[in-house]
């Protein structure tokens, strides 16, 4: 039996529902995802129950407290033959909400100019959560029309926390909603092209401890903000010259939070540096600690009397392409189909939920394909493009009634 519609019927459904999830805060920290977790729930109810009951029983929507007013949510239609489950992953979250906004334009209104729905998350990623209901909606209309199952199972996996520590994708995975073999997909924005790749994220905080005395007699103290300069500039040198990957390109390193001394008279006895580190192969964790012992030791000799320590509180490995993954062959092909010509397939620069599952669980299946560009994220002024959204629910709603039934 053929699919009766590759595409949508109603081609700016994923638009009008981006401007309602825009409207609900849900920024991390902020207001959370309590308030777009019940809206999502409850929209994904309403479908379901347009199915026979026979059928409607079959669909499972479950939610999962991580924290406290934050669950992670996830609707599952079964497939009836043994093959791996199509998931698309989204995360609720926003980043704050954030100031710099233009004149008339709220983070929370959804509004449009020039086909651009602006606000938060309008990119990152409340569009992509749009189309991938559209999307998941579509296939329960042909569940309905057909009267039974797909051969492959669809399910839709909606975190929280993923713009913080993605505490939800890991609940997620303990509690055994998705794992090795599903094909997973995230809809991040990634500027029209299917992104398979990520570099590793690993997070130190790294304290230099030293003795305080006047300014004016240094010799009698130990300067730790000095000392954290030596350490800085030795990780920053050491980063450069990591081997460069043929698809991810370069390690890189940010220091992007300092603090340190109180009084600009007095050497300071302390000071700490939280820094970002985006490795690819072969660089990893475990030779990063190594770059950050080894700039410890250079301060302590450049500073004498400066003591230097470490705390890793991120652990993310690289995730590298996966050539033969089946479900980048049907994402290129639905691309094909729709926009005219297959998407340009590349890495993406950030971490995602799909990121960690693939590193987690060794799944080598998770891709990232959805509306907007990465580049407007976490941004005042951010915005999706209508065009953007109305691609992308047509593709997602393709890949998942071409590839479930």
């Amino acid at each position: 039996m053929t699919v009766t519609a590759r595409t949508d019927k109603n081609e700016d459904e994923a638009w009008r529902l981006t401007a309602e999830l825009v409207r609900i805060d849900s920024s991390d920290p902020g207001a959370y995802e309590d308030q777009i977790e019940r809206f999502v729930k409850a929209w994904l109810e309403e479908r379901v129950a347009r199915l026979p009951q026979e059928l409607a029983e079959k669909v499972r929507i479950q939610e999962l407290e991580v924290l406290p007013g934050r669950r992670d949510l996830m609707a599952s239609i079964p497939g009836t033959f043994a093959e791996p489950c199509l998931v698309y992953s989204c995360h609720m979250d926003t980043v704050t909400l954030g100031d710099g906004w233009g004149p008339g334009l709220d983070p929370l209104g959804g509004i449009v100019r020039d086909a651009r729905l602006y606000g938060r998350g309008s990119c990152d990623m409340k569009s992509g959560l749009a189309s991938s209901l559209v999307a998941f909606s579509r296939v329960l209309e042909e569940v309905g029309r057909r009267a039974g199952l797909p051969r492959r199972g669809l399910s839709l996996l909606c975190s929280v926390d993923e713009e913080d520590f993605m505490r939800g994708i890991e609940a997620a995975l303990d509690a055994g909603w998705v794992g090795r073999n599903e094909w997973v997909l995230d809809t991040e924005p990634t500027d029209a092209q299917i992104q398979v790749a990520h570099k590793g994220r690993t997070w130190f905080e790294l304290t230099m401890d030293g003795v305080t005395a006047h300014a004016s007699q240094p010799w009698k103290g130990a300067d730790a903000i000095a000392a954290m300069a030596e350490a800085v500039s030795h990780i920053r040198r050491a980063i450069e010259d990591q081997p460069v990957h043929d698809e991810l390109g370069r390690s890189t390193v940010t220091f992007g939070q300092i603090e340190g001394g109180y009084r600009p008279y007095v050497v300071p006895d302390s000071c700490k540096v939280w820094i970002d580190l985006r490795l690819v192969p072969p660089c990893d964790t475990k030779a990063a600690t190594r770059i950050v012992e080894d700039a410890i030791a250079a301060a302590e000799a450049a500073v004498p009397g400066a003591r230097g320590s470490y705390v890793i509180t991120g652990d993310r490995p690289a995730i590298e392409r996966d050539p033969d993954s089946p479900l980048l062959a049907a994402l290129v092909a639905a691309t094909g189909r729709v926009c005219g010509s297959p998407a340009e397939v590349s890495v993406f620069t950030g971490y995602t939920d799909t990121a960690v599952i693939a590193g987690k669980t060794g799944n080598r299946t998770c891709l990232s394909y959805g509306p907007g560009s990465l580049a407007l994220a976490h941004k005042p002024n951010e915005y999706v493009p209508h065009a953007d959204v109305r691609r992308a629910q047509a593709v997602l709603t393709d890949l998942a009634l071409t590839t479930c039934f």
